[in-house]
């Protein structure tokens, strides 16, 4: 993997914390919305974003028909699919597939040529899902984007502004941090899985990271299990990231903290050589309920500032991964921050992390 430069772009320090920017532009003219699959994230973020957006939902579909009617009946959508090739066959549509990742690739190989879609991330169920995901996309000139939308978050875009700006300087440390109570009871699919808390929750962390320091030259990682979740691969994870000598980028997460709030823990620092920005992600303190997220910055010679916040990661960032997509295929877009290219290159850190973990730790020698 390749190193991006550190060094951030220096801009105004007089910028006022109040004025960084939250919030990702909608499209002009948007596109109505095919929804695969109908499951908890669709009616509990995608569903929630769009109607706040003003995006319109033409038709749903899913496997089991009760949930999709259900879903249909309670946002309002006007048509329920009988099946996936009728769904497929929508014209000036964006397909929002939200299925588990061992789905994507059938249902991609499914679609017509240039059709435009955004897919529920992973990107696959491992790299070689994600390389035949990114195959079937390039053959079939798909405009594809993965839905990484931690980055869109408002106090990720703030965050992101600030680096932009120089407010916070070179960049010399990231960290992740939780230590918290996640219900993992709530997610029976996971049981099914040989990859979870990586391949499902840290990969957000990791996708975000990678927005704005660019590709690791490595990273050492070990993920682990809990007695309490005997069915479930691994619930806990360390990792560290490998961004060169002057740079530390490490991820301590713990989701098995059933000790009550006082000492949980959700949070993001990023610091530099001339400020430094912390976050608590609501969201995940009592989990699905949240607390508001929270966004600190202090620059240099000042004091720390609270941004006000203008939402939180759930639903409001999934208006930006779909904004994101819909501008570029409008044109009014260069690039496509998410789009399976970018979106294969966190796969492959997900991929690094679990090679890491399956050749261990380096011995003592005495």
């Amino acid at each position: 993997m390749s190193t991006a430069p550190i060094s951030m772009e220096t801009g105004s320090d007089s910028l006022a914390i109040a004025d960084l920017n939250q919030t990702y532009p909608l499209p002009l003219k948007p596109l109505p919305i095919v929804i695969l699959g109908t499951g908890g994230i669709v009616n509990d973020a995608h569903l929630p974003a769009y109607a706040k957006a003003g995006f319109r939902v033409e038709g749903v579909f899913d496997l089991e028909e009760s949930r999709s009617r259900a879903t249909a009946e309670k946002w309002s959508i006007a048509q329920v699919f009988g099946s996936i090739g009728e769904a497929l066959a929508a014209e000036a549509v964006v397909f929002d597939v939200a299925v588990p990742p061992e789905n994507l690739l059938g249902i991609l190989e499914q679609m017509r040529p240039g059709s435009i879609v955004l897919m529920q991330k992973p990107m696959g169920k491992d790299l070689n899902d994600a390389r035949a995901i990114r195959q079937v996309c390039r053959e079939k000139s798909l405009c594809a984007a993965v839905n990484f939308q931690l980055r869109f978050s408002p106090m990720m875009l703030a965050l992101k502004d600030a680096i932009d700006r120089g407010l916070i300087g070179t960049i010399t440390d990231v960290e992740v941090r939780l230590n918290l109570r996640t219900p993992w009871e709530l997610f029976d699919f996971l049981k099914k899985l040989d990859r979870v808390e990586i391949q499902v929750h840290s990969i957000h962390y990791l996708d975000w990271i990678r927005s704005f320091l660019g590709e690791p030259k490595g990273v050492y990682a070990r993920t682990v299990a809990h007695p309490n979740y005997p069915e479930l691969k691994s619930t806990k994870t360390s990792a560290i990231l490998d961004y060169g000598d002057t740079v530390r980028c490490c991820l301590s997460l713990n989701h098995n903290f059933a000790f009550g709030p006082r000492h949980q823990a959700a949070q993001v620092r990023v610091e530099g050589v001339k400020g430094a920005a912390v976050a608590k992600l609501g969201l995940l303190l009592n989990y699905p309920v949240g607390e508001p997220d929270e966004l600190e910055v202090v620059t240099e010679g000042g004091d720390w500032e609270s941004v006000t916040l203008l939402g939180r990661w759930f639903p409001e960032a999934f208006i930006g991964t779909m904004s994101s997509l819909q501008r570029f295929v409008a044109g009014e877009e260069d690039s496509l921050p998410t789009g399976v290219e970018d979106a294969y290159k966190t796969m492959a850190l997900v991929e690094a992390c679990y090679e890491s973990n399956l050749y261990g730790a380096t011995p003592l020698r005495y």
